[in-house]
Order: structure tokens, then C-alpha cells, then sequence
């Protein structure tokens, strides 16, 4: 994953907009961004959406998009106006079954005005038609609507939803959705969730997908192509949906025997961090020519580079350990990240374990090592890198490296309880760095803060004695580790997130 740099004076312009008073609904505009200092222009004030059913029509020969979205939502202030992230042309617009104007502002904004202002706490349903080639479209300069020979994928971070679908597009507004998506004869839709039906007519097959627990906007996906799909069930009864390009060549084989092992591998990460929070697992593998994977929810993308150099097991275990790390309890900021990736980091030194490729603690000795004190990678923060390096290795393995201090200092039967708790205690929410320190404090009973800073916000590298503070030092004996202790398994394997443009950011 990774994203963008902020359009010049962005930042001055929401903090304006965002200081207008709000003092009676027929003057009470809602602000342009949700207020995250990484992203000031992301998400949107004012309202909350609950649930998106979206209706599509794709083309793949010309890569056209044509929609209606319908958002079920609540006003959170007396609003005038209001705004959601989008790309796409717009041609009408309605809030509450009544025409509504509406003009594109800013470089992915649009701009809402309802007949009739909206007092705080109303229902609100808002029916946006459109169309557009999504190819075509660039906010800050680049795109993420990846096109392909037979389609097009949306999958990106932590931006994708503004190039198939008007949204509240910020993590903290997370909702249910439908997706709907017409398609020619011979050709899949694939998306997030379970496949409800499928139904042809006239030349066309209409794919119904429904993700019915809450889920972020960046989570969400669609790929149009040619696929070959396979199902199964995991041990506990998840279903499982895979999907794979049909010209994917030279990796086709790799894919499969990596993408095939997804019911295994989740069902090994609930010994780590709880039952499996969803009722629909699986991947897709298009035909892209970027390199990154993406946590999309219950179904993850896959670039098929991720499968160059043979199987890749472990870049699945990542995005399957998003599915709590991420997906269940989500970011509240941007800069809140490290959560996110140094925890589906530190599930692929489990799995290297699991596998006997190298244990936890081995391969944290080996990335401290690997890193001489006046590396780079040391002055980067994991706990707040800035939007520049978001996506940095060293979000990824410093951050891994915070982790394993964390289980060093506070020993194994703390660790692993806080593994699960965590999803369960902020489950379909969001939480910050803050949070997570906090709630480590609470169950292992130990001040942080130090170790926190050390490892997550200091510019340097810590000290040896900081990065292996070996947890057969803690008082109480041997250490408690779970039952699937002896199965863990993750390596070095090649992960990466999001692209710029067609630049891709490998991990």
C-alpha cells in the first residue's frame, strides 16, 4: 500500500472550510474531509453512511462504467451541503426522492445541495447515476483503476472507491454494501463477499455480490475479466471463492498453488487472533502489470508478479492477517498504519515458523542486523511516517520488529492474549496507536510508553539490548505459547501495497 502527496495549499483549504460555523441547517455545509491531517481532502463531514448498493454496468471492450449508487446514510450535523469522493461524470443526483443540485469541486469532490436542508440526525437516502471510462480518470496524478486486457480492476490504497463509486471515502466511515454489476456473456464481476446470484439475459450476466459486515471504502473491490473461479470451504465452514485470471501464463501455476491454500491458512490464524470475523473468504489473481497485493475484504487482491518467482504462500498469510489486522478493527488516522502492517508482517514470521524457515525471533535478528545504524530505514516512524513513506519497508519490518519487541518485554501469555482481544475489543471499529498501547498496557499489566517510543516513534535505531530483550528473562518461567504453536509460517515472502501511477511500490 501506499499513496499520495497532497495537492498544494489542500491542507489550507479544509482547515477554511472546515472552520465555517455551522449554526442553523440552511447554512450548515458539511466539510470536504473527514479531518485526517495525512489526507485532509479524504472522507467527508456531516453524515455517515450505513450501507452502499451499488448498480453497475461495464463494458470491457471500452472500458465504460455506467452506475447508480444509492446511499442509505444519517446526518451528523444540521447539513446544507454536503460532499462525497468521486471521479466519475454525474448525471443526476437525489437526496430524499428529490432532485438535488450538485457540481464536481476540488479534484475528486462532489458537491451535493439538497431541495430542502437536512436537520442533524435525519435518514437520509441519496441515489447518484453516472457513467465514465475510470481509465480516464486521475486525481493528483495518478489512477487507481487498474485496466487489463479483458477489464478492468479497482483495488488500491488508500484510495480505489472514487473510481467506480460516489463515497464517504475514509476508514472511519466504514458500511455494508451490494454490489450489482452487469457484464457481457462469458465474462465474471467479481467483488467482496458472498456470490448471492448470477442471472443472463440478452447477452449480458448480472453478477449480485453482498458484503454484509461493515467495510471501509479502500476494501472494497471490482474486477471485471475473463476468470476461472474455484470453491471450497475452510475446516470451520467458511466458504471460499477464488478467482484467476485465464491469461495469467507463466505465473498461472504458482497462483493457485498459493491462492489454494487460503482455507488452511486462515483457519491456522484463528489460533492467533480469533474466530475468522467474516462469512466469505478467497483471492483473485487478474492480469494486471502491477506488483502489490491488497487486503480487500474477504477477498484479497493478488498481482500476478506476486507469483513470479513460484508459490508465494506467504504474501497470502499478509492479506488473510488484514482480515482482523485492518479490515475487522481498521485505522481511526492514516499515520495509525502500523497496526495495520506490522502486525500482517509479524503473522508471516509466524507462518516462517510454522514452516521451520526461521523463527520469529530469527528473523527479527536478522532485519536488526540487516540495517547498520545510519540506515534510512531507521528514520522512518513507524507509528507516524508521514504520507510520503506510509508504505515504506520499514512500516513493514521496523514495524514487525515493535511487535516482537512488545512479546519480548511483556512475555508470551500477555502477547497472545492481546493477538486476540484486540480484534474482539474493537471489532467492525477503528482504533489508533494510542489505543493499541493502551490496551497492552491494561493486559499485561506493564508501562509501555518507552517501548512504544523507542520502536515506533524515535528516528534511530534502538540499541541491542532494546531489540532483544529475550522474554525467558521475564519472571514466571517458560514461556506460554498457543496450541498451534509448532504450526506457524511465514518468511521473507515479497509483499507490497498500492501504486503510484504505474509505479509500483514492492515490499
Amino acid at each position: 500500500m501506499h499513496r499520495r502527496i497532497i495537492a498544494p495549499g489542500a491542507l489550507t483549504t479544509a482547515v477554511l472550510l472546515l472552520a465555517i460555523p455551522a449554526s442553523a441547517a440552511s447554512h450548515s455545509p458539511g466539510a470536504p474531509g473527514i479531518g485526517d491531517p495525512y489526507y485532509p481532502a479524504y472522507g467527508n463531514g456531516g453524515y455517515d453512511v450505513s450501507h452502499y448498493d451499488l448498480r453497475l454496468k461495464y463494458q470491457p471492450a471500452t472500458d465504460e462504467l455506467e452506475g447508480t449508487a444509492t446511499l442509505v446514510a444519517r446526518t451528523t450535523q444540521d447539513l446544507s451541503r454536503f460532499n462525497l469522493d468521486f471521479l466519475l461524470d454525474v448525471g443526476e443526483v437525489r437526496v430524499n426522492g428529490a432532485k438535488a443540485s450538485f457540481r464536481a469541486s476540488a479534484e475528486h469532490e462532489l458537491e451535493i445541495t439538497p431541495k430542502t436542508p437536512l436537520a442533524k440526525g435525519t435518514p437520509v437516502t441519496v441515489v447518484v447515476r453516472y457513467r465514465g471510462v475510470p481509465s480516464s480518470k486521475q486525481a493528483y496524478g495518478f489512477t487507481s483503476w487498474h485496466r487489463t486486457p479483458d477489464g478492468g480492476v479497482a483495488a488500491n490504497e488508500p484510495e480505489a472507491a472514487a473510481w467506480w463509486f460516489p463515497s464517504n471515502d475514509h476508514p472511519l466511515d466504514k458500511a455494508t454494501y451490494d454490489v450489482s454489476v452487469l457484464v457481457p456473456d462469458g465474462t465474471q464481476a467479481i467483488s467482496n463477499g458472498t456470490l448471492q446470484s448470477t442471472s443472463s439475459r440478452l447477452g449480458w450476466t448480472r453478477w449480485n455480490w453482498r458484503s454484509d459486515k461493515p467495510q471501509a471504502t479502500y476494501l472494497a473491490t471490482l474486477a471485471v475479466g475473463k476468470f476461472d473461479i474455484t470453491t471450497g470451504t475452510t475446516e470451520s465452514g467458511i466458504p471460499v471463492l477464488n478467482a484467476y485470471s485465464e491469461d495469467l501464463g507463466a505465473n498461472a501455476g504458482s497462483a493457485r498453488a498459493s491462492l489454494e491454500r487460503t482455507g488452511e491458512i486462515a483457519d491456522w490464524l484463528t489460533g492467533y487472533f480469533g474466530p475468522y470475523p467474516y462469512n466469505a473468504l478467497g483471492g483473485y489473481v487478474p492480469n494486471t502489470t502491477t506488483g502489490y497485493a491488497l487486503e480487500t475484504q474477504t477477498r484479497p487482491f493478488y498481482s500476478p508478479r506476486q507469483f513470479a518467482n513460484g508459490s508465494n504462500v506467504s504474501v497470502v498469510v499478509h492479506e488473510l492477517a488484514h482480515q482482523w489486522y485492518g479490515d475487522l478493527v481498521s485505522l481511526k488516522r492514516w499515520k495509525d498504519i502500523w497496526i495495520n502492517e506490522g502486525f500482517a508482517r509479524y503473522a508471516q514470521w509466524l507462518w516462517s515458523e510454522h514452516e521451520g524457515e526461521g523463527t520469529a525471533q530469527e528473523l527479527a535478528d536478522h532485519v536488526y542486523a540487516s540495517h547498520p545504524a545510519d540506515d534510512p530505514f531507521w528514520t522512518v516512524k513507524p507509528g507516524d511516517p508521514g504520507p510520503d513513506n506510509q508504505f515504506d519497508t520499514a512500516v513493514y519490518d521496523r514495524g514487525a520488529l515493535a511487535v516482537q519487541a512488545l512479546r519480548n518485554a511483556i512475555g508470551d501469555e500477555a502477547f497472545f492474549a492481546i493477538l486476540k482481544g484486540w480484534p474482539r475489543k474493537y471489532a467492525h471499529g477503528n482504533a489508533s496507536v494510542a489505543d493499541f498501547r493502551r490496551y497492552a498496557e491494561e493486559v499485561s499489566g506493564k508501562p509501555l510508553a518507552a517501548l512504544f517510543d523507542t520502536w515506533l516513534f524515535q528516528p534511530s535505531k534502538p540499541t541491542a539490548s532494546a531489540a532483544r530483550t529475550a522474554s525467558v528473562a521475564q519472571a514466571g518461567g517458560p514461556v506460554t505459547r498457543p496450541k498451534s504453536w509448532k504450526k506457524i509460517a511465514a518468511t521473507n515472502g515479497v509483499h507490497a501495497h498500492a501504486e503510484r501511477g504505474n509505479g509500483g511500490h514492492v515490499h
